[in-house]
């Protein structure tokens, strides 16, 4: 396959309840919002709807193009949530958040059901972890709402012989399963899953060589916020990683990944823009 860049890649924007988000005109921003009482970062904060609508408002406020909905904690060690009780933490949140705007949201789950409802319910982006490997239906869901998905890398091991190679190869195999059921291209986005199936020393390289992944022809999506790799660089804990999340943001968007998420909406969109207009300077007719 020829290495693409991001200038060269087919998939410029994504249509989403007739909002345009292009990439070419500026990082898109995903707030996160965790309606878990264990998530690694924020658990129990917002796990209530009249205190997450008003956290989603208050992102959407402070730049947040995108609300990622999440109601199973995925950090290291986590207890699986069954079906029922991810339905009853996410599709309330959802139908609540819903009548008080129109910005898109995206449902963090790798369980069919729960995308299937939390679709039906309004939200619009599917947010994968598993790159639809976890669940045999979810790429069936995808194709038949023609929802963006995005496809996280993820495995069971970490058993690299090259790692982006490798990595490479493992979301092609996502990419391939929501293209079989009938997802048209365009919907999908790809993320190299910081964090997850990755040591330190890994996730480190990985991040040194996000350009590579523009090969595979998609949109980026660099989900780095607040991760046990920041702290264990600066030496901090969960709540003091906003600036290391910010530098790792801003080396993402210089290697040309489209979208962020990230929980501090408001500090990183302000750098999201800056290294915006300071990387499209360039484009300006002299």
């Amino acid at each position: 396959m020829a290495a693409l860049t991001v200038e060269q890649s087919p998939y410029q924007e994504l249509i989403v309840r007739k909002k345009r988000l292009n990439y070419r005109e500026k990082t898109v921003i995903m707030g996160i919002l965790n309606v878990t009482p264990d998530s690694f970062s924020d658990g129990g904060r917002f796990n209530q709807i009249d205190r997450a609508v008003e956290h989603a408002l208050a992102m959407e406020n402070d730049g947040a193009d995108i609300i990622d909905i999440g109601g199973e904690s995925t950090r290291p060690g986590h207890t699986p949530t069954p079906l029922k009780e991810e339905l009853e933490r996410v599709i309330p949140m959802i139908e609540a958040i819903r009548k008080h705007t129109d910005i898109p949201i995206s449902v963090d789950t790798y369980k069919a059901e729960t995308a299937r409802q939390a679709l039906a319910a309004g939200a619009d982006i599917i947010n994968d972890i598993w790159g639809a490997k976890a669940d045999p239906e979810m790429a069936k869901v995808a194709s038949e709402f023609q929802a963006p998905v995005i496809l996280m890398h993820n495995r069971h091991d970490r058993n690299y012989t090259d790692i982006i190679k490798d990595m490479k190869q493992d979301l092609q195999e996502s990419i391939d399963l929501v293209l079989a059921a009938g997802l048209a291209p365009e919907k999908i986005i790809i993320d190299p899953g910081i964090g997850f199936a990755k040591d330190y020393k890994e996730n480190l390289i990985v991040m040194n060589h996000l350009e590579a992944f523009h090969e595979l022809g998609y949109p980026i999506l660099l989900g780095t916020s607040r991760k046990g790799f920041i702290g264990r660089t600066l030496n901090t804990t969960v709540d003091k990683r906003m600036e290391g999340t910010g530098a790792t943001v801003c080396l993402g968007i210089a290697k040309g990944c489209q979208i962020m998420r990230v929980h501090d909406v408001k500090p990183i969109a302000q750098m999201a823009r800056m290294m915006d207009t300071m990387l499209r300077a360039g484009e300006i007719d002299r």
